[in-house]
């Protein structure tokens, strides 16, 4: 650990949390693997400092965050495109830039998108537990909530030099999100599994990192599983499990590792990174594949 080089907290916005991509090889004792929400920002983050991903980096939600350097350090956002300055100059997104000692980045919220993601060349060095520096917002394990005042050590910096300037990304867009997801493995409890990817589905604002709530049309059980009840069972990452209100929940990062629902489909992987930006409001369509 290195305490000459540590992001100390001004603001924390609305939630931030250190997160990495997570504890994995423990669901078989109960412990989810939590991580970053939206992975391929994360990754990304990473690849642009030159340092692999097990370097940990702040998960901001809807911006608000506010930072001073100590020492100089190199950081990169990705994710939700929050407008970032440093000492009120502006800085850019998916390339590093350079936050000199004693200087400030400050993020608005973002016009489009939820989380923006902070990483620092070293990675944020908070004691891992089970491996992994994530923060798991169900279980609680993992580092507390980002709070202002917190002192960030950052560890030190890989041999390996970042060599991209910036890398183009996809643009953000508060349209409606069409997600492609594979049948089952429970689609055989619905009366009509094609209404998932016949209807037009609004991203709740009861939506946390364990599952984005949708609502709409409810789904309806088939007739012969109306009285019947599903021993719990393992869950992935991006289950749409349907729960009695027969409105879909779509598992995130903090899922928890059983559900007693049926799972009528599952998000494909990058698509999960997607629905992990959508903000309360936004439309949902799911095409089934």
């Amino acid at each position: 650990m290195t305490a000459d080089r540590a992001l100390e907290v001004l603001a924390t916005g609305p939630r931030t949390l250190v997160q990495d991509l997570g504890r994995t090889g423990f669901a078989a004792i109960g412990v989810g693997r939590s991580g970053a929400a939206d992975r391929g920002a994360f990754q990304l983050g990473a690849r642009l400092l030159a340092q692999p991903y097990t370097a940990a980096a702040l998960e901001v939600t809807f911006g608000g965050l506010s930072v001073r350097a100590h020492g100089d350090l190199q950081l990169a956002l990705t994710g939700a495109p929050a407008p970032a300055a440093v000492d009120g100059r502006g800085a850019g997104y998916c390339g590093p830039f350079a936050l000199g000692d004693g200087e400030t980045l400050t993020l608005d919220a973002p016009q489009v998108g939820l989380r923006t993601y902070l990483s620092v060349r070293g990675g944020l060095d908070v004691p891992p537990i089970l491996g992994s520096r994530s923060t798991d917002t169900l279980s609680g394990l993992g580092p507390p909530p980002v709070e202002v005042g917190d002192i960030l050590p950052v560890g030190p910096a890989p041999a390996t030099l970042p060599n991209v300037d910036l890398a183009p990304t996809p643009a953000s867009s508060g349209e409606p999100l069409i997600l492609s997801a594979l049948r089952g493995p429970r689609d055989d409890w619905f009366a009509d599994i094609g209404a998932l990817g016949a209807r037009t589905w609004t991203v709740s604002s009861n939506s946390d990192r364990v599952g984005i709530r949708l609502t709409g049309e409810p789904l309806q059980r088939h007739e012969s599983r109306t009285e019947q009840e599903l021993p719990s069972e393992g869950v992935v990452r991006g289950s749409i499990q349907v729960p009695a209100s027969g409105e879909p929940v779509v598992f995130l990062a903090d899922h928890p590792v059983t559900g007693g629902y049926p799972v009528a489909a599952v998000l494909l992987d990058h698509d999960v990174d997607r629905i992990a930006q959508a903000v309360p409001g936004q439309q949902v369509r799911i095409v089934l594949i």
